[in-house]
């Protein structure tokens, strides 16, 4: 499974039916599991581990150093789950010892062509990045979010779980879950109800957040007012108490 063209280190371990294409390059210290795909013309340098059944597309560059000035050559990692398909010209970073050292990456993810995840970077489950979104270092991306085309989110941004952004979209904010964000700089266009009902959430969890939403959007009150209010929902809602403690753990503030 293995072709004659590509470079493999003697220090690399690949699992049971691994497929490597032609001239792709398997760097020291990388970890690839059972059953993965590898295209041609791909570069994976460790310390890298890959979990199983990947598919990486031809030209992906995965775990090269960071893009960060302070980065002084110290042996840091990129994780990456299982079932996750990375599409061409992708390009994964491996982390910084201010950041943790890790860039971590889930299961069942699609990651499109040109996808940028920085150092640090946490990404969730079943997300779907769309042709070019990028994150710059730091940012956490919560399960089944989907960034589409060009999307672009600042460092140290979080993006929660079940939300959605349109074409072009960058933020320097948080985007809570289960919202649709759109824009330059983002803002709110109510809940992702399609993706909502897709994934099995109830009449009664998605009125709770419609309700939740118009409180932290469209009620006036300020935010910690609206968290008083979504505080009272919560204990009958767990997607509400969802809402509300992503919202307490922002750093940088949400959009609105």
């Amino acid at each position: 499974m293995i072709h004659p063209q590509a470079i493999i280190d003697p220090s690399a371990r690949l699992g049971e039916n691994v497929h490597v294409g032609p001239f792709s390059v398997i760097g020291a210290g990388v970890e690839v599991g059972d059953g993965s795909w590898i295209g041609p013309h791909v570069v994976i340098n460790g310390p890298t581990r890959i979990g199983r059944q990947n598919r990486i597309f031809q030209f992906a560059s995965l775990g090269e150093a960071p893009q960060d000035l302070k980065y002084a050559g110290e042996p840091t990692r990129l994780e990456i789950g299982d079932r996750n398909i990375v599409r061409e010209y992708c390009t994964f970073s491996r982390g910084t010892v201010a950041g943790g050292g890790l860039t971590h990456i889930g299961d069942d993810n699609l990651f499109m062509a040109y996808v940028h995840v920085a150092h640090d970077c946490h990404v969730g489950n079943k997300t779907v990045f769309a042709n070019c979104a990028s994150l710059a270092g730091h940012v956490s991306v919560g399960d089944y979010a989907i960034l589409g085309g060009f999307t672009g989110i600042h460092q140290f941004c979080r993006v929660g779980a079940h939300c959605m952004t349109g074409i072009a979209t960058i933020t320097f904010k948080d985007v809570p879950p289960f919202i649709l964000a759109s824009g330059n700089t983002a803002r709110p266009y109510g809940l992702n109800l399609r993706g909502l009902k897709r994934r099995g959430f109830s009449e009664a969890a998605i009125d709770a957040l419609r309700r939740a939403y118009k409180i932290i959007y469209r009620s006036g009150l300020k935010l910690d007012q609206a968290l008083e209010r979504l505080d009272s929902m919560a204990q009958e809602h767990e997607e509400v108490r969802h809402l509300a403690d992503f919202i307490r753990q922002s750093q940088r503030g949400i959009i609105r």
